[in-house]
């Protein structure tokens, strides 16, 4: 059997806001693939740390927000999910009470707070991530 090649990724999805009037978290792309196109922040486990640390690690590298807690939502693996290769990504979500200040760092040209209910369509299959998130979110 051949060896697999597969990457690993977290992502995040933040809320913040009171009921009703939530935002997301979304950075916008710098680089290829889906150049300028809005994504939740996230990236490649490093091959020493625990998921929960890569996701913190990889949000505050992208937009400068520190979060103390995050909750799984589970993996994300389809194949072609990422253009570049066979990815899974484990996705987690957390709330900050307030709207905080963030810029796009690292790999992210911008960062910004965007209201649920206007959420653009999103990169690789956040899409899905998203939907996932709030689902869990609404039922906490």
């Amino acid at each position: 059997m051949p060896k697999q090649e597969i990457a690993v990724t977290t992502d995040a999805v933040i809320f913040c806001g009171k009921s009703g009037e939530e935002k997301i978290l979304l950075v916008r792309r710098k680089k290829d693939p889906f150049k300028d196109q809005w994504a939740i922040p996230g990236g490649f486990l490093e091959n020493d740390e625990p998921l929960v640390v890569g996701a913190m690690r990889e949000l505050e590298e992208e937009t400068g927000l520190k979060v103390e807690k995050l909750h799984q939502i589970r993996a994300f693996g389809d194949p072609g999910r990422d253009p570049r290769g066979r990815t899974i990504s484990i996705a987690f979500w957390g709330k900050i009470p307030s709207e905080e200040k963030v810029e796009g760092k690292d790999d992210a040209a911008e960062a910004k707070w965007i209201p649920i209910n206007e959420l653009p369509v999103l990169a690789f299959d956040h899409d899905e991530i998203v939907r996932t998130a709030i689902e869990q979110y609404r039922s906490k």
